[in-house]
């Protein structure tokens, strides 16, 4: 898992939302898929369209890529063209504001930070705990790396997993 990757993406989703755009692309991995997803799932970013260094075709009606991975002008991935795969992601606004706030990185390259489940609790109660800040706001989150896959702290404390501290959207 490289964080310095994820470092560039959250700064380029910072940077795409400043600069208001319906429409971003990020380099394709499995961690970048999974935070994307997870950010979909959590109402922060509308549509997730894996494709290749040109945008996907736009649905006429809704204004989406369509979100179907097989779509016509989209070649299939093979071992030649899988440097060039992205993530395409549609960015949300509500009254001209960016529904993804700031998207901050955690963990950084060079200091991990893991986090239990009791240290989790603390964290949702708008406490800190050792080097990571509580939450404050109701629309503000946390991502966690588990072992069942990136989700939002809440979900971890539900499930009852730790696990590392990925980023924070406010």
């Amino acid at each position: 898992m490289s964080l310095v990757n994820l470092a560039h993406v959250c700064s380029h989703l910072n940077n795409a939302c400043k600069a208001r755009l319906g429409l971003t692309s990020i380099p394709h991995s499995k961690l970048h898929l999974k935070l994307a997803l997870a950010l979909q799932n959590d109402g922060y970013i509308s549509s997730v369209v894996r494709g290749g260094p040109t945008p996907p075709p736009v649905h006429p009606i809704l204004g989406n890529p369509n979100p179907i991975d097989e779509v016509e002008g989209i070649e299939p991935l093979t071992q030649s063209n899988i440097a060039t795969r992205r993530l395409w992601l549609g960015l949300k606004y509500w009254q001209s504001e960016p529904v993804l706030g700031k998207l901050s990185l955690v963990s950084k390259p060079t200091r991990r930070v893991t986090i239990d489940v009791a240290g989790l609790r603390r964290v949702i109660r708008g406490e800190r705990d050792n080097t990571v800040e509580g939450i404050r706001s109701p629309g503000e989150s946390l991502y966690i790396s588990t072992d069942r896959g990136i989700l939002e702290a809440r979900e971890c404390v539900e499930k009852k997993l730790g696990g590392l501290v990925l980023c924070r959207v406010r």
